[in-house]
């Protein structure tokens, strides 16, 4: 399937500056892999060295949190938009 993926602004040196990239897959991890492959880099930003999400970065499919579906077995239909989104911290 084929989806259209949303890039904040600390990834986008992966995608040439691209805010917004396509790419191919029925789950979500098939689309990182293909994210990957067209955008070397990129997925070590996106999953830790045991090939889970980091926890520091949120992924939408459409508009639902992975975190509370299948995370990366979530089914990405044609037309899906993903977006990552890296968590903000700090404070006072």
């Amino acid at each position: 399937m084929s989806a259209s993926v949303r890039i904040p602004t600390i990834l986008r040196t992966y995608t040439g500056g691209a805010g917004e990239v396509p790419a191919e897959g029925a789950t979500l991890g098939e689309v990182i892999a293909d994210l990957e492959k067209n955008h070397a880099g990129i997925a070590a930003r996106i999953l830790d060295d045991t090939g889970k999400l980091r926890r520091f970065v949120n992924v939408y499919v459409n508009d639902d949190d992975v975190r509370f579906a299948e995370g990366l077995a979530t089914e990405i239909k044609d037309g899906a938009n993903v977006s990552i989104i890296p968590a903000v911290a700090g404070g006072c």
